[in-house]
C-alpha cells in the first residue's frame, strides 16, 4: 500500500508481486502503486495452515521490506491485523530498522485464545497425535495444527519483545471494543509495556471492523501522516 500526502486522489495500480524469503519459498502479495515513493507494508491476520510461525513471518515481512527499500520506493511503514498484529511489533522488536507500527487487533497474550480454536483438552491431544485438525461448520477440515506450530506460539512473549521495541519507534494500538476473538483488555496491556505507544479504542468495532472501515482507515492515516511530519521536522 503506498501512502501519499497529494490532495487529489491518486491513479492506483495492482500489481502483484512474488518476493523470495530467505528459505526460498515465495512471499505473494498485492502493491498497490501510486504516484508516492512511500509504502505502508500491510499484514494480515491468521489463515489456514500458518497457525505457529511468529517470529518466521517477522522474517518474511524482513524480505519484503528489504526488496522494496531502494531508489524508487521507501518503506515508510508497517500495519498487521490479528496475527499481522503480532508480527510487526515482533519486526520491530527483533530488526529496529523502522519508525512507525501500527498494531490492529492484535494478541497480547498468545497463550490465550487456544482452546476456544482447539478445544480445552489439545495439549493431551496434540501430545498423542502430533496434531489436530480444525474443522468448518461443514465437518470439512479447514487446518490442521501440528505440536511445532503449537509449541511456537506458546513460546512466543510479547512482554518480552515489547520491551525491546526502540523508544523512537512510534506505535499505535487499534482495537475494537466489541472484538469478539481477541479482547480489548491486550490493548490495554500493549499500551502499558510499549515505550512509545498510542492507543485508539474504537467503540462498537468487531474484530474485522466490519462496520467501522471508515474509523479504521481515518485513524490509521491521520497517525501515520503525523508520524511521518514529526519525522521531517526533527530531521531538519
Amino acid at each position: 500500500m503506498a501512502h501519499s500526502h497529494s490532495t487529489q486522489k491518486p491513479v492506483i495500480e495492482r500489481q502483484r508481486m512474488i518476493i523470495p524469503n530467505k528459505h526460498g519459498e515465495k512471499l505473494v502479495g498485492l502493491l498497490h502503486e501510486t504516484e508516492s515513493k512511500e509504502i505502508v507494508i500491510l499484514c494480515h491476520g491468521f489463515r489456514s495452515r500458518k497457525y505457529g510461525n511468529y517470529y518466521r513471518e517477522a522474517d518474511d515481512l524482513h524480505a519484503v521490506i528489504q526488496h522494496f527499500s531502494g531508489e524508487s520506493h521507501v518503506v515508510s511503514a508497517i500495519l498487521g491485523h490479528s496475527k499481522g498484529g503480532n508480527v510487526v511489533l515482533l519486526y520491530a522488536s527483533k530488526y529496529q530498522d523502522l519508525r512507525i507500527v501500527v498494531n490492529v487487533s492484535g494478541r497480547y497474550d498468545l497463550k490465550r485464545g487456544i482452546a476456544e480454536r482447539l478445544g480445552e483438552d489439545f495439549i493431551e491431544i496434540i501430545k498423542k497425535d502430533g496434531h489436530i485438525d480444525v474443522k468448518n461448520k461443514t465437518g470439512g477440515i479447514e487446518y490442521r495444527v501440528t505440536e511445532e506450530a503449537l509449541m511456537d506460539r506458546l513460546r512466543t512473549d510479547m512482554l518480552e519483545a515489547c520491551l525491546k521495541i526502540d523508544k523512537e519507534c512510534r506505535v499505535l494500538t487499534v482495537h475494537g471494543s466489541a472484538d469478539e476473538i481477541i479482547s480489548i483488555e491486550d490493548a490495554l496491556e500493549f499500551a502499558k509495556v510499549i515505550p512509545n505507544h498510542q492507543l485508539h479504542i474504537i467503540e462498537g468495532a468487531n474484530h474485522g471492523y466490519t462496520s467501522h472501515q471508515t474509523e479504521l482507515a481515518s485513524t490509521v492515516v491521520k497517525f501515520i501522516a503525523s508520524a511521518l511530519e514529526q519525522d521531517k521536522d526533527s530531521s531538519k
